[in-house]
């Protein structure tokens, strides 16, 4: 037990008994306290002969513990008391399932009534690798509904990451189990609204963003009916895809995007583009035919804190040993360290280079 000065084991046990009868509050304090060190208190125990137990069952040892906690230091093979982690998935959200048998699509945070009668409900959709996510990819979604905030037209009702699937076959692409769990990690106690649906991650083969987004309409507006109003009509959602400048820019290589899933895209659910550095959004929107058919379905969304916290850069710090702290939620970064992810890949000189 910690070395609690020159004070006697009787004397303590004096002390305990004469405030236990006594209905002190600092006994009461006392036992209440105690139950959070039973870890720490239980190597101290074996120090000691059979002890007698108050009342409520706790050992003396255990309270003189808490009594006289400071000024006593724990011992070398202690660990202090740590708060938990607020970046953890909390109790009572189920995280999502390893197989498309056990899949069902995430709602507990999409909003069931809608606030406002006059607005029509938004669901915004990012797809992408996020192989790792960062806090670039937390910050869109803040971005995105502050300026639909300004557009007093839409009310957001939930917002999601879709993982691609392991089929997509991309340099630096960590497995989809773990990109998905690292997505839950990131959002689910950083964000009151975000949440990651696994479906797109779980398929057999690569599914293009259209088809992605007709998943999300057919949950939402088919299967759920949309989202109710306040005098209990039901609307359907629109249904956006959240999207980087360098993502959108890359609708004008034919292949990469096929035209009739552009018009699929742009004409029946929407994109939200979020600028970065060194793109051009709105010049790409003038000369793109069928981005410039549907720019009024478009809407751009100017940074004004620039932030380009690249996955492609954080793969190639990890791989150099070097920090990413800041870089992604703390959960993340352990969650990276424990399974080892990024530290044996190579990547293409140019991919790294083009960030």
């Amino acid at each position: 037990m910690a070395d609690i000065g020159s004070t006697t084991g009787s004397d303590i046990v004096a002390k305990l008994e004469e405030q236990v009868h006594s209905g002190s509050e600092s006994a009461v304090s006392t036992r209440a306290n105690s139950s959070s060190r039973d870890s720490t208190v239980s190597s101290a125990d074996s120090h000691s002969e059979a002890q007698p137990t108050t009342t409520n069952g706790k050992r003396k040892a255990e309270m003189d513990f808490d009594i006289l906690a400071p000024p006593y230091s724990l011992s070398a093979n202690r660990t202090p008391h740590q708060t938990a982690d607020l970046e953890e998935v909390p109790h009572g959200i189920s995280r999502q399932a390893r197989d498309l048998a056990s899949y069902s699509f995430p709602v507990h945070r999409l909003a069931e009534v809608l606030q406002d009668n006059t607005m029509q409900p938004l669901v915004i959709v990012a797809c992408g690798s996020f192989s790792p996510i960062t806090f670039l990819h937390l910050r869109m979604f803040e971005m995105a509904i502050d300026t639909i905030r300004e557009l007093n037209k839409f009310e957001v009702v939930g917002g999601y990451y879709s993982p691609v699937s392991d089929n997509y076959r991309k340099a630096g692409l960590a497995p989809a189990n773990h990109r998905v769990r690292m997505c839950e990690l990131a959002c689910e106690r950083t964000s009151s609204w975000l949440m990651v649906d696994a479906w797109e991650s779980l398929q057999p083969t690569y599914q293009r963003t259209a088809v992605v987004l007709d998943h999300f309409n057919y949950e939402i507006n088919v299967k759920r009916g949309g989202i109710k109003t306040k005098t209990g009509e039901r609307r359907p959602a629109k249904i956006m895809l959240l999207a980087g400048g360098d993502l959108i820019e890359s609708m004008g290589d034919p292949n990469v995007w096929d035209d009739e899933d552009l018009h699929h895209i742009l004409g029946r659910y929407g994109c939200l583009i979020v600028e970065r550095t060194g793109s051009d959004v709105r010049s790409f929107l003038l000369s793109h035919d069928i981005m410039y058919e549907h720019r009024h379905n478009v809407i751009v969304i100017k940074q004004l804190i620039y932030n380009d916290i690249s996955s492609t850069k954080v793969r190639l710090f990890i791989r150099r040993g070097m920090s990413v702290q800041y870089l992604l939620p703390n959960s993340v970064i352990r969650y990276i360290e424990e399974h080892g992810l990024y530290v044996g890949m190579s990547e293409p000189v140019s991919n790294v280079l083009k960030f």
